[in-house]
């Protein structure tokens, strides 16, 4: 028996609609890591890198348009790569491809040790992960910006699922030779600088 036109119109249109909601369903699915806390400044080579308040960098897996931690599914177990990117990788809508973080990652210069050291893979846990004893091995002054960034990727593949890098503020990261100097610096700085407050305050 054939199949009559009517039928066939039936048939094509909840092909469509099946199609649409997938296509649908996979473009509202927007992941992307971000780093929850600022690095703690300055960063000299061979000291360990650290949040803002001393604490461990902590990065998490949210939803791109709730803007809320993604604590379930495969994703949310996800392995995780630190690496080191150029200081000037910039994207003003912050939207990037995976070539363009690629080609922005910095490699040691060649004889030397891998720029950053320690535990530059970590796993997600419910969706967050904290970053282990990180340090770098080379400043920051012979790169095109003189700045660095630190960048996290998922190393892992999920379907085809795009899950967007992470990337922290620039910053320069200074040779650990000239670590003396500059804390003698600050505590100059501060002494003089309490030393004018109790003028003014007397």
């Amino acid at each position: 028996m054939g199949l009559d036109w009517n039928s066939f119109l039936g048939i094509l249109l909840l092909v469509f609609r099946t199609c649409g909601k997938e296509l649908h369903t996979t473009e509202l699915r927007n992941l992307q890591l971000q780093f929850e806390n600022s690095i703690s400044l300055p960063v000299f080579t061979g000291g360990r890198i650290e949040g803002e308040d001393g604490s461990n960098l902590r990065i998490s897996l949210v939803d791109g348009l709730t803007g809320e931690v993604v604590c379930t599914g495969p994703e949310s177990m996800a392995k995780v790569e630190i690496v080191v990117l150029e200081g000037d990788f910039e994207e003003e809508s912050d939207i990037w491809m995976p070539e363009e973080f690629k080609s922005n990652i910095v490699r040691e210069r060649e004889g030397k040790k891998p720029l950053l050291t320690g535990d530059v893979i970590l796993y997600l846990k419910d969706g967050v992960g904290m970053v282990g004893e990180i340090s770098y091995t080379d400043n920051s002054s012979w790169t095109r910006s003189r700045r660095f960034r630190l960048g996290a990727r998922v190393v892992d593949n999920f379907d085809g699922v795009r899950i967007r890098e992470a990337k922290t503020e620039s910053f320069i990261v200074r040779d650990h030779r000239g670590e003396c100097e500059y804390l003698y610096l600050f505590r100059r700085i501060k002494i003089l600088c309490l030393q004018m407050l109790s003028k003014f305050t007397s």
